[in-house]
């Protein structure tokens, strides 16, 4: 067997414990990216060298391939380049006030170092020390809003229960500090603010999803009366309505990038569902639906005259306007 296809073998072994479902043969030629025939080859590797694997029959009569927990206990060992990449991950949630969290992923990191077999802890250790220094990470200098550690886990305890909630919160225009009883929904982080995504529970707002800045939430109060969450909603869905976090009716959107930036553009997602085409001129376009026309504008400002709106037509009278 050849040495790469070797490492597919034993990461498919790992994904197979990890995996409580099973894997089905479709999953394989979906990971690997391989036709039926090898990931029928793969799989009967799995059964020659595990024979410990066992087989249930899933939805429509699939067959899924699991391996029993505590099989490849000796097997799973960590590499520095995996211990760096929780660092990373870390040092960014901390650097964008996420520390709920940052101390989530740390919590996980100490359990994996934990697991770590002693022979091998002391040159995993170093070799993750060596490369976090040589892949510095570029914290974001300035002014950061914080969030009280037990205003979060509040939210996610009322979630996780399916209970109402009470705050107080000041109005950022105002300033007034008002109480309101909500359901919350969820969270969502954004680039300036974090928000919690609530219904009032009396319905005011005709029943819709509000936005509440988690910084001005000043306490909160976990009420003893329960709520249901539609069945079609989807916090996901909820989000890529919007260029950002705020939310509003959305449009549809052209922007038009200059050649000179067309492969920097390339390497940018501006919207989950967007649309990339590569003009004759060697400029490129990109199209997507959403609203946030206030993130839109604040985030084209970095491109200069590096990028023209097509669509709204009326985008820069619109700006005029505001001004």
């Amino acid at each position: 067997m050849a040495y790469d296809k070797m490492y597919d073998i034993l990461d498919m072994a790992i994904w197979m414990q990890s995996n409580r479902e099973g894997v089905s043969l479709q999953d394989i030629m979906e990971r690997f990216q391989v036709a039926r025939r090898t990931a029928e080859r793969m799989r009967d590797l799995i059964l020659d060298k595990f024979p410990q694997t066992k087989v249930r029959i899933g939805e429509n009569n699939i067959k899924r391939w699991y391996i029993p927990q505590g099989t490849l206990k000796d097997f799973i060992q960590f590499s520095a380049e995996e211990l760096v990449a929780f660092e990373k991950a870390i040092a960014y949630l901390q650097d964008n006030n996420m520390n709920e969290n940052s101390e989530l992923l740390q919590k996980i990191l100490e359990k994996i170092r934990a697991n770590i077999v002693d022979k091998t802890y002391q040159n995993i250790d170093t070799d993750a020390e060596v490369l976090l220094e040589a892949e510095g990470f570029a914290h974001r200098v300035g002014p950061k809003i914080v969030v009280a550690k037990d205003i979060v886990q509040k939210i996610r305890q009322a979630i996780l229960s399916f209970q109402q909630i009470k705050i107080s919160y000041k109005n950022k225009s105002s300033g007034k500090i008002r109480t309101f009883q909500l359901l919350p929904y969820g969270i969502l982080y954004g680039e300036r603010n974090h928000y919690l995504v609530a219904k009032h529970s009396d319905g005011y707002g005709e029943n819709k999803e509000h936005y509440f800045i988690l910084s001005n939430i000043l306490s909160i109060e976990l009420i003893d009366e329960s709520y249901e969450i539609e069945s079609n909603f989807s916090l996901k869905a909820l989000a890529e309505k919007s260029f950002g976090v705020f939310q509003e009716e959305p449009f549809e959107v052209e922007w038009l990038f200059a050649e000179d930036v067309a492969e920097e553009v390339k390497r940018y997602e501006f919207h989950p569902r967007q649309s990339m085409q590569e003009n004759a001129d060697g400029s490129i376009t990109v199209k997507f639906f959403a609203g946030g026309r206030l993130e839109m504008d604040w985030h084209l400002y970095t491109w200069g005259d590096k990028v023209k709106v097509i669509k709204p037509a009326d985008w820069y009278e619109k700006k005029k306007d505001v001004k």
